[in-house]
């Protein structure tokens, strides 16, 4: 560690001063000196001539910056629900056993921190943790014990890494551990694939040609939300503005997806493409791909991948040989914050600052990235326009389901034997789904991760596609023996947590949501314990500001509606009202501290 005014200085001159780049004078600062301290933070303000309140602001709003110290090895555990599920805590009581220290501390010489975290994209290689931004996974308690004794050797967090994953994780540029777990490949994806023949095809047509394939195609947003490509290119094309940008939203933080880690190690060159042929239809010149901070290990080998896409003449000057068009893409890193995969929120993340979602409209179509008009496309359907104008529109509308065309990549994991990724042509049901994954005995399944839907048996007929269940892509099977109200309990817990805090439904709602199930499951709750979650479920969704708060509440909302029984189960029926408050609790501490015994009725 240097000199802290030196280090900030160096730092920032880094990155010319840019407010822009905000996030990544933060992640260096405290790379180098272990924390953000409120030092470091004035010295950041006045050497970029910015507020102290804004870079306060971004510090403590992301997860992986701190203004504490952190540690020389800072291990984040991921205690998301399906990490839970392979004994995460277990892995947990490891590390603070080997380490000395608790999770939300330090070690004593500095040395190692422990942190839990809400998801790293590994969900079908639980238990799974990030070191100094060095992926491990399927943590045993053996494991465990050599990483920490490598740590306390001093060893870079690469370089004890001992196995490595399969494909291109295994390249010189990653070397990671990380297993890409390819379960079923499909048409679209998966096909063979020639690096630059795409965006040739592309610029051999008029813009609006290329446009009208995708409206052809009926080509809907792989993230989720499912807004038409094509539509949202022809309104980001038909903006006033000679400036536009294509922005490509690679935060795929929702709990137990991971779809986007693969396609960024095995094909992201039908990305880029892809991108590349939507800057051509829109009139842009410039790309950004939003990297997950989670996702750190693999930016050094996708700069390679755009270093030889510039040489082979697919970006740069006169981008896939047509002259004119000098197209090129850059990278911005978040840094740990899931209401960024909100398009407005990652803009607001990528131009340097917190990422709160934006009123809208505008429309980032009509004043997105820097105020001009900006398409946000998900990494699936980047890759998707890729096959698309390669193969045409009408092929690609010929698989899938009236509404939802074409195939979707899905991350599945939890209780079955074949966790990983499975392109399906949508339209597929969830049981034939349990089938391929072997996951026949589950009691239930999450459909679109916690943001989406709990189903049970009696709906596994039903399809995937937003005609019926509709998915960014993660699917966790949750088997016989396990406590759904635990699940619930660990997703609300996420969003209570990741609620950027703008507005009151979400902000307040999903505090007094958790606090209310919490209060059934400790067996308080009373039947109008009940209808107050129903009712407030609906105030949250439909009253907050942006697509977090809209779908936070659905853990409960859909697991009263299917698994209802568990519920009522649990609660105290016949009975209006039921205190939580325990006498003999409340008077512990004190009667120790005095040297008597509690004098409670009833205890």
């Amino acid at each position: 560690m240097g000199n802290m005014s030196e280090v900030v200085k160096k730092c920032v001159n880094n990155y010319q001063k840019d407010p822009a780049r905000m996030l990544d004078v933060i992640r260096d600062v405290q790379a180098e000196l272990g924390q953000v301290s409120d030092a470091a933070i004035s010295e950041i303000a006045g050497q970029m001539n910015v507020s102290s309140v804004d870079v306060e602001g971004v510090v403590t709003f992301y997860h992986f910056f701190s203004k504490d110290p952190v540690g020389q090895y800072s291990v984040y555990l991921n205690n998301s629900a399906v990490s839970v599920m392979m004994g995460c805590y277990e892995i947990a009581k490891a590390f603070e056993k080997e380490a000395g220290c608790k999770f939300g501390e330090v070690s004593s010489d500095g040395k190692i921190g422990l942190h839990y975290t809400a998801d790293i994209g590994m969900n079908d290689q639980e238990p799974a943790a990030i070191i100094n931004g060095v992926i491990f996974t399927s943590l045993t308690a053996d494991k465990v014990k050599a990483i920490v004794a490598d740590m306390k050797s001093g060893k870079a967090a690469r370089d004890i890494v001992k196995e490595f994953g399969d494909g291109k994780n295994q390249s010189e540029l990653i070397k990671s551990m990380v297993k890409n777990n390819i379960q079923k490949k499909g048409a679209v994806l998966f096909a063979p694939f020639s690096p630059g023949s795409a965006l040739n095809k592309a610029v051999s047509m008029t813009p609006d040609e290329v446009i009208e394939q995708m409206k052809i195609s009926n080509l809907r947003g792989r993230g989720g939300a499912g807004f038409p490509t094509g539509m949202k290119w022809d309104y980001t094309r038909q903006s006033p503005g000679e400036k536009k940008y294509i922005v490509c939203n690679g935060d795929e933080g929702e709990p137990g997806t991971f779809k986007d880690r693969v396609i960024f190690t095995e094909i992201p060159e039908m990305m880029f493409e892809g991108m590349a042929i939507g800057g051509y239809a829109i009139g842009a010149d410039e790309g950004l791909l939003y990297l997950r901070g989670e996702y750190m290990y693999l930016k050094t080998y996708l700069e390679d991948v755009l270093s030889k896409m510039r040489q082979a003449g697919t970006l740069g000057k006169n981008a896939g040989g047509k002259q004119g068009f000098n197209f090129d893409i850059k990278i911005k890193m978040g840094a740990g914050a899931y209401v960024c995969g909100e398009e407005s929120a990652l803009i607001e993340s990528a131009e340097g600052k917190r990422g709160e979602p934006r009123n809208r409209p505008p429309f980032p179509a009509q004043r997105g990235y820097m105020g001009k008009p900006t398409s946000v496309n998900n990494v699936e359907s980047f890759c998707s326009a890729s096959r698309i104008i390669l193969e045409g529109g009408e092929w690609f509308a010929k698989m899938g389901t009236a509404q939802s065309r074409g195939t979707k990549l899905l991350s599945v994991s939890g209780d079955c034997k074949k966790p990983g990724i499975y392109e399906i042509e949508f339209g597929t049901t969830i049981q034939t789904l349990l089938e391929e994954c072997e996951g026949r005995t589950a009691k239930a399944v999450q459909v679109g991760g916690p943001s989406g839907s709990c189903v049970d048996k009696t709906k596994f007929g039903q399809r995937i596609c937003y005609d019926d269940l509709a998915t960014g892509g993660s699917i966790i099977v949750i088997g016989q023996d396990r406590d759904i109200l635990q699940v619930v309990h660990n997703f609300m817990e996420f969003f209570e947590e990741e609620s950027c805090g703008w507005c009151t439904p979400c902000r307040v709602g999903n505090q007094l949501l958790l606090h209310k199930l919490e209060k059934v499951m400790h067996g308080h709750g009373t039947e109008a314990d009940l209808k107050d979650m129903e009712q407030w479920c609906v105030t949250v969704k439909s009253m907050s500001r942006c697509g977090l708060g809209q779908t936070s509440p659905n853990p409960i909302y859909t697991t009263l509606k299917n698994f209802r029984g568990i519920y009522e189960a649990k609660i105290q029926k016949g009975k209006d009202f039921v205190s939580e408050f325990d006498m003999a609790a409340a008077v512990k501490d004190s009667c120790a501290v005095a040297g008597r015994k509690p004098n409670v009725e009833g205890h």
